[in-house]
């Protein structure tokens, strides 16, 4: 790989919106908030670096959120985030 390929822009098939990982962040959430901890704090560290310690296992929210791949969460993420910020076109 070059110092050329860093300029070029990567286009990346999308898949339309995952109910799953949705149900996911849902679970763990709601998990994360019922025993005292900042939800906010302990997704983004499971995100950040595939540590599933980050995640409560209450209501299985650890094994929940592991079924999905941490790619497809951040793609929903930026998914909703778009749909909160006036993006119509979230589907592609």
């Amino acid at each position: 790989m070059t110092s050329r390929d860093f300029d070029k822009t990567m286009r990346f098939e999308t898949k339309s919106e995952n109910a799953e990982a949705r149900q996911a962040f849902q679970v763990a959430y709601r998990a994360l908030k019922e025993k005292g901890y900042n939800p906010i704090y302990q997704i983004a560290g499971y995100l950040i670096s595939g540590d599933p310690a980050y995640i409560t296992s209450h209501l299985d929210a650890r094994n929940t959120i592991r079924r999905i791949e941490r790619d497809d969460l951040i793609e929903e993420l930026v998914r909703a985030y778009a749909a909160l910020h006036g993006d119509a076109d979230t589907s592609s």
